[in-house]
């Protein structure tokens, strides 16, 4: 048990980060959502950020900063905050371009990948690809500064071998209790303290630690500090403010977006022939519907747009029973945003939800299906905490 205190002693004070020196690269192919969080992170203070479409950019930018006279890493971005899903090149591409890629400016720079899809598959498949950080849209301010600050205070070292590079995926020191796949000790692994690509193994193993002095922290100003560090309640307040003003700005948006998956479950309830190519793009729709419902204040459209994401996903089906169901999920949304439906909705919200609920068990032929098509309407309730 950690000791009392000392009578009228107070504890040390958390070092207040000054990120202005911080450059950041965003990746995101919507143009709203990568104006938001470009809006966000200047917010927050950091001084320098650059945004891209999609993964493409992303690289030729990178490359160009490697190829450059005299490039140095002091040059290259601090920090990459990434979408998933977007093309031609995806965040998942990305983030193995930038750590496996001799290209690549710097294999180690911290990458937060950004998605509405946090479900485990995908978690783990930026894992393995060795991502630093995972933000899970909807976000809000406190989720994108937690990963920041993460990033910043604890940083972890690299591991090379193999099958694998990237941050430990082992994120704490504590004896490991669970079944034990590590066949090595650290006594056969080849540790080293700078960021220069090992050449000759010193040791019998091909796997290394990189354990890298932490330069972020020294950058926002937390040299010598021991534990963590915050920022200033001034900059939280000035980004919160972005979200506000960006909330304004939403119902324009989202009524695009639902033009548009109107348009798309109409043409597929006409066309059964072409419900294959219509459903993908349904899916795409959904899923930054998805991420974009908690954000601005409409959790209900987040729920409905992760069940419609789901549903229209490998395995659809194809016949008229499918797509109207689909056609009954974009109404609900529609009806969510045209009726400002905030919240949980209320009334209003649940007779919303017993209606799409009616029309799965309508039209849905089994409990499975019913079950791929249903409402998992606590699931989001947290998804910003």
């Amino acid at each position: 048990m950690d000791a009392a205190p000392n009578a009228g002693e107070r504890p040390a004070a958390m070092a207040v980060y000054n990120l202005m020196p911080f450059n950041v690269l965003i990746v995101e192919d919507s143009e709203f959502m990568r104006t938001l969080l470009r809006r966000i992170v200047r917010g927050l203070g950091i001084g320098r950020v650059q945004v891209f479409e999609d993964g493409t950019g992303a690289i030729a930018h990178l490359k160009e900063l490697a190829e450059a006279p005299g490039a140095t890493l002091a040059g290259g971005p601090d920090l990459i905050l990434s979408d998933m899903f977007m093309g031609p090149v995806n965040g998942l591409q990305l983030l193995r371009w930038v750590r496996l890629s001799p290209e690549s400016p710097d294999r180690f720079i911290p990458f937060i990948m950004v998605s509405g899809a946090a479900d485990g598959e995908y978690v783990d498949a930026a894992r393995r690809l060795g991502v630093t950080e995972f933000l899970a849209k909807p976000y809000s301010i406190g989720t994108v500064s937690a990963r920041i600050l993460a990033v910043i205070d604890q940083p972890r070292q690299f591991v090379r071998c193999q099958s694998f590079f990237g941050p430990d995926r082992r994120r704490v020191s504590t004896e490991w209790r669970g079944i034990e796949r590590r066949v090595l000790s650290e006594d056969d692994i080849n540790v080293v303290y700078s960021s220069t690509t090992p050449g000759k193994t010193r040791k019998k193993s091909d796997v290394w630690y990189f354990r890298l002095p932490n330069m972020l922290k020294d950058k926002a100003g937390g040299r010598g500090v021991s534990g963590r560090g915050e920022l200033a309640g001034h900059m939280l307040e000035q980004a919160e403010a972005e979200l506000r003003d960006a909330e304004v700005q939403y119902d324009t948006v989202a009524r695009q977006y639902l033009d548009s998956l109107d348009a798309k479950c109409r043409a597929a309830l006409e066309n059964a022939d072409q419900r294959e190519p219509l459903y993908r793009q349904i899916h795409a729709l959904a899923h930054e519907l998805r991420g974009q419902g908690t954000t601005f204040g409409f959790p209900l459209l987040t729920t409905l747009a992760k069940s419609l994401y789901h549903y229209t996903g490998p395995g659809c089906r194809m016949d008229d029973n499918a797509a109207t169901i689909i056609k009954h999920h974009a109404d609900a949304m529609r009806a969510v945003v045209v009726h400002n439906i905030s919240g949980d909705g209320g009334e209003v919200g649940n007779a919303l939800v017993r209606t799409l609920e009616e029309s799965i068990e309508k039209f849905a032929p089994n409990t499975q299906e019913r079950e791929r098509a249903g409402l998992d309407l606590d699931m989001e309730s947290s998804a910003i905490a």
